[in-house]
């Protein structure tokens, strides 16, 4: 049985030299709003984000600017933040609009990028095995993000990439803790390994079968919903 993380309490790792303090807890905040350790109607002050963070408040109040500029958490005045929630019917509806987009390009870019360029995202199907096996969530989720962000990009549409990146930061998979306790996270993580290998033999219909399949688990098992929930993005 993995031994799971705190996707929030794991403080920055100072990931490259060109990510500033403020993009790191952006994307802190951003995956722990993913995997819902910030509770949506909760209220948190900078303060305690910054402790929780190990950083100074400064880089939070800024972080959080952008992040109530996404709609996915509100300012109060005196108080803090509140975290936004959505109903069911919103996270339904997004994981659709995500599959409208991925499946198709994802299907795209396995007919049309070069091998030796989806090969760069290798190591990343590595690392979401390994961080799977550990219980490491928050790591799970960025490294997640960053595969498929990546694998779109290969399609040439920066807008494109950013509009999944925001249906992306809007997802709540409370039920990735479950998973991973049970050691089910790292069958889903396989999946990113098998979704390039299908990729780089061209194979677009099975890419698009298998994005489907991945986006369901996202919003059904991941999201805790259970196994009927599985196709609710097809």
């Amino acid at each position: 049985m993995a031994v799971i993380e705190d996707p929030f309490q794991v403080r920055l790792s100072g990931r490259g030299g060109a990510v500033s303090l403020r993009q790191q807890v952006s994307d802190a905040v951003r995956d722990a709003l993913v995997a819902g350790t910030l509770v949506p109607g909760q209220v948190y002050s900078a303060p305690a984000l910054a402790e929780m963070l190990g950083v100074s408040p400064t880089p939070v109040r800024e972080a959080m600017i952008d992040i109530a500029r996404e709609g996915l958490v509100e300012a109060l005045r005196n108080k803090g933040y509140r975290i936004v929630g959505f109903s069911d019917r919103d996270l339904d509806e997004l994981a659709e609009l995500r599959a409208l987009i991925e499946v198709p390009t994802m299907a795209q870019v396995a007919l049309h990028a070069r091998a030796e360029d989806l090969e760069q995202l290798r190591p990343l199907t590595k690392t979401l095995n390994s961080t799977a096996e550990r219980g490491q969530l928050r790591e799970f989720i960025a490294v997640d993000t960053e595969f498929h962000l990546r694998a779109l990009a290969l399609a040439g549409n920066r807008h494109l990439v950013d509009n999944v990146r925001q249906l992306r930061s809007r997802a709540r998979l409370s039920g990735l803790a479950q998973l991973a306790e049970a050691g089910q996270l790292v069958n889903t993580a396989r999946e990113h390994g098998q979704l390039l290998d299908l990729m780089i033999a061209r194979d677009a219909g099975a890419v698009a079968e298998l994005m489907r399949r991945h986006i369901g688990h996202t919003r059904g098992v991941w999201a805790g919903r259970g196994e009927q929930a599985r196709t609710s993005a097809t």
